[in-house]
């Protein structure tokens, strides 16, 4: 039988891309691994990739930053919402002074009866940080980060929906979820997968907002990606989804660090099917101590390379 072994990557399109980089990187301490393109298109946009110590793909955060051709999208109801990332049990002081000492707003709010804190990313995107016990994934210590505080990695994706029964029957016929993990007022939490942390999908009503926007946008959430672990496990899955009639599904894209397929849920929120495959890996073209060093490209886009760094914004790192 098919399964998600666990969470991948969430990506996002964001604002401009330094003061992403400088947001994740030097606010939040997150190791910068991968510096390469949008595959999709033929519009010059960078892929950012951050990630914790080890480039756990369960820890991966990547972007598109899409302010500097003017495309903008809309936050709504039927999208992903929240970026939840997972932090060392009573860190969260720590992180609440330090975001204050960078000029980022941040609230503590309480979810499921255990405190979080909320804050933006620089393009409005929501995110908030989880503690978690005995998440033994290895925090980056960049930028003054302690290791008792730094960031394990993704805790999960946060969906807002109009129609939440329609979101869950997806996750529990398509990916198996454990549902009721939690439940309060308005929002539920699955946990997706067999990993033990970064799979948490948690579902929230909300019918007060417009519809939000699904394609490319400054400001917006674009997709969520699933461990599916081996390309064979990724065909059967894919089948499988077909074969319950989510026929919304891509064919195979090759991303060159990993390979995947995306299928639609029936509330709008984007969902990636992701394998890192044999020739894949963030070490495939960078050794593990140079991640993010240099600038990559894709075989069919390198005759391009002077092209798109002239076209692109530069950014420091």
């Amino acid at each position: 039988m098919a399964y998600i072994e666990g969470s991948h990557h969430i990506t996002l399109s964001v604002g401009h891309a330094q003061e992403d980089v400088d947001f994740h990187v030097k606010v939040l301490g997150m190791r910068f691994i991968k510096r390469t393109v949008l595959f999709d298109g033929s519009t010059p946009i960078y892929h950012l990739y951050y990630a914790n110590a080890n480039g756990d793909p369960s820890s991966v955060v990547t972007t598109f930053p899409w302010a500097q051709v003017g495309l903008y999208g809309k936050r709504g109801t039927n999208q992903g919402r929240e970026v939840l990332l997972s932090v060392p049990q009573d860190s969260l002081n720590y992180w609440h002074k330090r975001l204050t000492e960078h000029d980022v707003a941040v609230t503590d709010v309480e979810v499921f009866g255990r405190r979080r804190l909320a804050f933006e990313h620089p393009s409005g995107i929501e995110y908030m940080f989880v503690s978690s016990e005995g998440d033994d994934r290895v925090g980056n210590t960049g930028y003054g980060v302690p290791q008792e505080h730094a960031i394990h990695g993704l805790h999960g994706l946060g969906v807002h929906v109009m129609t939440p029964d329609r979101t869950v029957e997806f996750a529990n016929d398509t990916f198996c979820a454990q549902d009721g993990l939690a439940e309060e007022g308005d929002r539920v939490a699955l946990q997706i997968g067999k990993q033990a942390h970064g799979n948490h999908l948690e579902i929230t009503v909300n019918r007060r907002d417009d519809q939000g926007t699904w394609h490319y946008g400054a400001g917006t959430h674009h997709h969520f990606a699933w461990n599916v672990d081996t390309l064979q496990n990724q065909d059967e899955l894919k089948f499988e989804v077909e074969g319950r009639g989510y026929t919304d599904i891509s064919e195979l894209k090759d991303r060159k660090y990993f390979k995947s397929v995306y299928v639609r849920s029936p509330a709008g929120s984007l969902f990636e099917l992701a394998v890192t495959h044999a020739d894949g890996g963030w070490d495939c073209d960078e050794s593990p101590h140079e991640l993010g060093q240099r600038f990559q490209l894709p075989e069919q886009f390198e005759h391009r390379r002077d092209e798109l760094l002239n076209a692109l914004e530069q950014i420091d790192i």
